[in-house]
């Protein structure tokens, strides 16, 4: 009996540690190990977005404009929970994912009005689009990446899917 709770403890402590080490917020060497060119300078967003709607569509799916720069940590960060093993199923499932780059404010700012994207609360923030290119949702509410829930992602994500017929 005593065996069993002992055991018990530890699984409980275990699995414990596993969920808030998820949730924890990030340190640069944890996504720098991951980094990329999420924005490329030469990248042509209109084109993209274009190109990333006619797929869309072919495939049933919305589009997920992320409006970042490559200077913005919490970009990576939301790419990174983006990629992990709880998420990246639901993503991978509705979404086609594009990263518009905003520089410092100076680029792509007709899309940001196009599709109405709150940078003002700060960046990434993310447009989700049907593949007729209707803006369905805006939010600047990722702002602080590093630091959300997994499960406001996870939330958001399955908000704003596809509605299977």
């Amino acid at each position: 009996m005593r065996t069993t709770r002992i055991v018990a403890a530890v699984l409980m402590l275990i699995s414990g540690l596993a969920i808030a080490q998820q949730a924890q917020p990030f340190s640069k060497d944890q996504v720098s190990s991951k980094l990329r060119e999420l924005y490329p300078d030469n990248a042509d967003a209109k084109k993209e977005i274009a190109e990333a709607l006619d797929a869309a569509a072919k495939d049933h799916k919305h589009l997920l404009l992320v409006f970042g720069a490559n200077w913005c940590f919490d970009c990576f960060a939301l790419d990174y929970r983006f990629h992990q093993p709880a998420i990246q199923p639901i993503v991978d499932k509705n979404y086609h994912v594009l990263h518009v780059d905003i520089g410092r404010n100076d680029k792509n700012q007709d899309l940001v009005k196009k599709y109405n994207i709150p940078i003002e609360k700060g960046i990434p923030s993310l447009a989700v689009l049907d593949s007729k290119g209707h803006t369905l949702y805006t939010t600047g509410e990722f702002e602080s990446a590093r630091s959300t829930d997994p499960q406001v992602i996870v939330k958001f994500l399955d908000t704003w899917k596809p509605k299977q017929s």
